[in-house]
Formats: C-alpha cells, structure tokens, sequence
C-alpha cells in the first residue's frame, strides 16, 4: 500500500530538458537520474517541483519492492530500469526493504528551503529518505527537565506555591474567626437585651401586683 499520496497526472517540469530532445523520454530520463542520486546518497537538494515529483517514483519503487521482493522478475525490471547505478538495485532490497517494512507512514521526507532574494520566485527543498545516516535537518528538541538548573527552579516553585497555600489558609482561619467572634457577641447582645426585656417585664408585673394589693387592704373609700 502506498503511503504516499500520487499525483493522477504527471507534474510539469519546466527547464527539465536533457541533451537535443524533449518530452516524455527526456523528462522520464531526468527523474531516474534524480531517484538514482537520491537512492545513492539518501538525501539530495534541488528545486522543489523536481524532487517532489521524484519522490513518487522513489516512494512506489520501495513499496514494490517490499511487497514482490527480489524474486519478482517484473519488479527486478522495475529496479533495474529505474536505478541507473546497478549496484543500487542489491542496495534496495537488502538495506532499503529490512528498513522499510514495518513502516507505517511514508518513506521519505520533503523539507521546503527559505526561497533565495533577489532570485526567480522559485524554491529549493531536500528530499531525504528516512532513517538516513545524516544528522536530522530539524533538530530534536532537547530534554531539560533534568538539569541542574530547571530543577532548582521548579523546587523554588513548587516552594513558593506552597507557602502562598498556607498563607491563604491562614488568611481564611483568621477571617473565620474573627466572623465568628462578632457572630457570638452580636449573640450575647441579643440574649443580654432579652434578659434586660425580660426583667423589667417582671419588675413591671410586681409592681402592678402591688398596686392591686394596697388597694386591696386599704379597703373601699366613704
């Protein structure tokens, strides 16, 4: 299965022409010297339309080879008409093929170069196969959780963190009771007024009752 997409129609290359001719022989020629120079050095740069068109062949001649092996005499002839270096075809399927097999995406990568000014408008790109031997062209980002210095920082952090935590802890304990320091004294206010209210209700109703009483023993007036 390819892991590439294909192009339905193929690319038109401009300035690809070789020797006195043109057309479809010519430009064929052209693709095979690139695929043969990319299987040869693995990584190769040139203008961007060319190599991405390129990319195709080189990405369909490894899926063939993969699924027929080197048994397959019309994948043999594949090889060998594509690949203008010989010595590249025993390279396909004994270093390629071992490579390639457990792959799950594409086998080769496209990586588009800053465009050049003052320049035509055009652009150059890398065309690489992947697992090559090269340092990569974007560099893996390096793990720095670990050293000296961002540990420190992170302690000073979490640290730091931690003392706002309780310090916000405090906080709502000293607010709390100090809410409830108020809370009780609005309370025994209320329950010293109520006392209040209550004894001069019995005062009141002890002095009325002793009203009743003189009248009651001074006797009725003539």
């Amino acid at each position: 299965m390819i892991r590439f997409p294909i192009r339905n129609k193929p690319r038109k290359i401009k300035g690809a022409i070789i020797g006195m001719g043109s057309g479809p022989p010519e430009r064929i020629l052209y693709l095979k010297r690139v695929v043969t120079k990319l299987f040869r050095d693995e990584r190769i740069e040139g203008r961007g339309d060319r190599v991405d068109e390129a990319r195709g062949y080189a990405e369909q001649l490894i899926n063939l080879a993969i699924q027929n092996g080197d048994r397959h005499e019309p994948t043999m002839r594949m090889a060998d008409s594509w690949l203008l270096e010989k010595d590249l075809v025993h390279k396909l399927f004994k270093v390629f093929v071992p490579r390639y097999q457990q792959y799950s995406t594409s086998f080769t990568s496209v990586y588009r170069l800053p465009a050049t000014y003052p320049g035509s408008g055009g652009f150059n790109a890398v065309l690489e196969l992947k697992g090559n031997p090269y340092p990569p062209i974007i560099p893996r980002q390096r793990e720095t959780r670990h050293l000296l210095s961002n540990v420190l920082i992170s302690a000073a952090n979490k640290d730091y963190h931690n003392e706002q935590k309780q310090a916000n802890t405090r906080a709502d304990t000293l607010t709390n009771s100090v809410q409830g320091d108020s809370i009780n004294r609005v309370e025994e206010k209320e329950e010293n007024s109520n006392l209040e209210e209550n004894l001069s209700a019995v005062k009141s109703s002890e002095s009325v009752d002793k009203s009743k009483d003189s009248a009651s023993v001074k006797g009725p007036t003539t």
